[in-house]
């Protein structure tokens, strides 16, 4: 698309998103000089002359605004969440955080659906387990601080690189730190890649510093990671999966009360499966799970060996079935059904 067959709000959308962004970096006349080099190209050129024109007043004072705040003092105040409401909540949030990556749909719901189990497994108060359930929907908040060309990156990184990865335990933190209610899984979300043995990030702490909830969650979250695909490496096999987080504990790295509790959780689960929703056939559900990890149908057709034709059938098919209509829905259909992680 291009010129005005582009929404009007999305052209306002497409020069604020800039301009903010250069504005914050050289101030108002940077703004202005960077609008008017790509007047006509980037941006509209009629949003583009009224920006240059009033750049002063309507950047004035913005970035002396909390946002945060700002949003808070319109939120209604007569109904805080909490119980059911807050869950689906948090799960909402932890199901955004996953759809950054093709690599992690349905992710942070089957951490949090681990952790509780485990915490159940060890005897934990209710309280707790509910703690841990939540911190797992939302323990992955932070990845949304670092670039996509990170975390899809197929070559090794670089040491800027993992020091971005490193940071998203605590951007994760940082955020659910504002919500008063939340600051049991903010203090969860901030720790679960810290290790037993002092080795993990971003603080470097460990032994007791790391309570029960903390180790639960850093293995749940360890354990299903490696089940699943990533740019680097293929998802391990269950039994491969539990031999790593054995060998993990046995390190001194991964508590080992705790892994035995995400072991015994994970070893619970029926090998018995429900039938798929939808109507959707055992081929439809492998194509399905095959586009939420981000393939196209190029890819699906030359790893079934099928043609296109044949794949973009089916995808018409999956996608009439399940009402969506587009990769995002499939994958959020995916997710509630809880088929990603099958």
């Amino acid at each position: 698309m291009a010129g005005p067959d582009i929404p009007l709000e999305m052209r306002i959308m497409h020069l604020a998103d800039t301009a903010e962004v250069f504005l914050r970096q050289e101030g108002v006349a940077g703004a202005v000089a960077m609008v008017r080099a790509r007047r006509g190209t980037q941006f509209d050129p009629a949003l583009a002359e009224l920006f240059i024109d009033h750049a002063q007043a309507l950047t004035d004072g913005l970035l002396d605004v909390d946002c945060w705040q700002a949003a808070l003092e319109l939120a209604p105040t007569d109904a805080p969440l909490s119980g059911p409401q807050l869950d689906a909540v948090l799960r909402a949030v932890g199901d955004f955080a996953d759809l950054k990556s093709p690599y992690t749909a349905g992710h942070s719901r089957a951490v949090a659906a681990l952790a509780a189990a485990a915490g159940e497994e060890h005897g934990l108060p209710a309280d707790d387990v509910t703690e841990l359930r939540r911190a797992g929907w939302v323990h992955d908040l932070g990845r949304l601080g670092v670039s996509n060309q990170v975390w899809d990156k197929k070559e090794p990184l670089t040491q800027a690189e993992l020091e971005r990865i490193h940071l998203h335990p605590y951007l994760g933190e940082r955020i659910l730190s504002r919500v008063p209610g939340l600051k049991g899984e903010a203090a969860l979300t901030g720790l679960h890649h810290e290790r037993v043995d002092g080795s993990g990030y971003p603080r470097g702490i460990g032994g007791t510093d790391l309570g029960i909830k903390q180790r639960i969650l850093a293995a749940a979250d360890s354990y299903h990671a490696s089940l699943e695909p990533r740019p680097h490496r293929p998802g391990l096999a269950p039994a491969e999966a539990a031999a790593r987080l054995r060998r993990e504990a046995s390190a001194g790295r991964i508590g080992p009360e705790a892994a035995d509790a995400v072991l015994a959780a994970a070893g619970q689960q029926p090998h018995r499966r429900p039938a798929p929703p939808a109507g959707l056939t055992p081929r439809e559900l492998e194509i399905l799970r095959m586009l939420c990890r981000g393939m196209s149908p190029a890819q699906i057709a030359a790893g079934l060996v099928l043609s296109r034709k044949t794949v973009r059938n089916y995808v018409e098919h999956i996608y009439t079935k399940i009402g969506a209509t587009n990769r995002v829905g499939a994958t959020l259909f995916a997710v509630r059904n809880g088929l990603i992680e099958q």
